[in-house]
């Protein structure tokens, strides 16, 4: 790689190990803790490619794009976050980031970005929209599954491609919709949700399109519509009127199968499936449990609630619980909670009471008992695939699935032998020396359950 390389992140050791990694692939490199050291640096004309933090000491990184693309048009800028919400992969995009990346990130993977961008140093942005909207959305979630889900909703945001958004009840495919259509070019138009109803007479679809005026329209469950109806969706898209809108479908099912059934029509299927959003099951990404529960808690409290937390315990009957609502489940267990809780501290005994009395599909601990490991690998990372629909996903997925498999069993090993690092080293069958380097390098934990050895 050849530039100079502009970098802004107040953890210091991230700014050693881009400026390690970056000087080492041939680069010039300005490190700092400091948005207003960078944004001087912008000024005077150095840098051909930032790479910035979301969250400094001295302000937003995102907000700082139209400065940077009124100073220095076409520079092209890379934002990392910590801040791993929908929210910011659509901030980033709307601000024409040139990229956006989440933390934890791979190293190689960005260096690759990197490189990219010092090849296309032409890149043009436009500032970010001031407009009232929302500052949060209630679209949580840190996990890698959720994380390319934010991605495919950024990348889809602005075209004019009918998006297909399936999953099960409750996992917020409605939601998705909103925000596509709340951060696109089209946010001032209306967003009109059509279901069965809107379309049984003669007269429904034309009365529906009068109504989206070149907006957003939102058919809801497609795949319940009967036939007849589904032609009248058909003739909608091919023939809008003066002002077409931007179609988008909902689906519990996944329109594929159905399609082969016959329960959905091939012209509706291949019209409606420019873009498919496959949205997780909640059993699917156990670990953002925890933080939905926060968030929804931190929610409550701003509406007037008493301050909550989940114990340890609770939060672990939370992780092992199906959720067969998914997100809409846990929000009103949730509430619920905050509300009837005696205590700042949620009980394991306040949340088996909430959860005693609703449905539970198969335990999430035993779900996988049956079934081989590679078998299990297989099915998330078609999942991970059917996210992108017809796009790849990011380069660098080899070390990006590695990591993934790395990071547990490395805890649990560790868990399993009491902490004790050469007991661990022998049960994985590396050296030692190997388990302390991937340790570091992985970032695992270890202080809080753990002793090092």
């Amino acid at each position: 790689m050849d530039g100079t390389v502009l970098v802004a992140d107040d953890d210091r050791t991230i700014r050693t190990v881009l400026t390690q990694a970056l000087t080492r692939a041939g680069c010039k490199v300005h490190a700092t803790s400091s948005l207003t050291t960078l944004m001087r640096w912008v000024g005077e004309g150095k840098g051909d490619v930032v790479i910035s933090d979301v969250m400094m000491p001295d302000g937003n990184g995102l907000e700082m794009l139209p400065k940077i693309s009124e100073d220095r048009p076409g520079l092209p800028v890379i934002v990392i976050s910590a801040q791993n919400t929908i929210m910011t992969a659509i901030q980033a995009a709307e601000a024409e980031a040139y990229d956006y990346l989440p933390k934890p990130f791979d190293l190689p993977d960005l260096m690759k970005r990197t490189a990219k961008a010092l090849e296309l140093k032409g890149h043009n942005r436009v500032p970010l929209p001031e407009d009232g909207r929302p500052d949060e959305l209630p679209l949580v979630g840190r996990t890698a599954i959720m994380q390319s889900l934010y991605r495919v909703v950024a990348r889809v945001m602005n075209t004019d491609l009918p998006v297909l958004i399936w999953g099960e009840s409750g996992t917020g495919k409605s939601l998705i919709a909103k925000a596509i259509h709340d951060f696109s070019d089209r946010r001032s138009l209306p967003f009109v949700t059509a279901t069965a109803v809107d379309l049984q007479d003669l007269e429904g679809p034309a009365r529906v399109l009068a109504r989206v005026k070149g907006g957003t329209l939102l058919v809801d469950e497609i795949g319940d519509i009967p036939e007849e109806l589904q032609a009248r969706v058909v003739r909608m898209m091919d023939t809008p009127g003066e002002y077409a809108p931007r179609f988008l479908a909902t689906s519990q099912s996944d329109l594929t199968a159905a399609m082969e059934a016959g329960h959905v029509r091939k012209d509706l299927y291949y019209r409606l499936s420019g873009a498919t959003l496959n949205v997780p099951a909640l059993r699917e990404r156990v670990e953002d449990i925890p933080l939905l529960a926060e968030h929804f808690l931190v929610r409550g409290e701003k509406s007037g609630q008493s301050r909550r937390v989940l114990s340890e315990d609770a939060a672990e009957i939370f992780r092992t619980y199906s959720w067969p609502g998914n997100v809409r489940q846990l929000e009103n267990a949730v509430r619920r909670l905050g509300l009837t809780s005696r205590a700042v501290e949620i009980s394991a005994a306040e949340v088996e009471q909430v959860l005693g009395n609703q449905p539970e599909l198969e335990p999430i601990r035993s779900a996988g008992d049956t079934e081989k490991l590679g078998a299990s690998v297989a099915r998330h990372l078609k999942r991970y695939f059917d996210l992108h629909g017809n796009m790849l996903p990011p380069p660098g997925l080899y070390q990006r699935i590695l990591r993934e498999v790395e990071i547990p069993l490395i805890e649990i090993a560790l868990d399993a032998t009491g902490g004790n690092q050469a007991k661990c080293a022998d049960l994985l069958g590396i050296n030692r020396n190997t388990l302390r380097k991937k340790i570091t390098d992985l970032d695992i934990e270890v202080t809080r359950r753990r002793k090092l050895m």
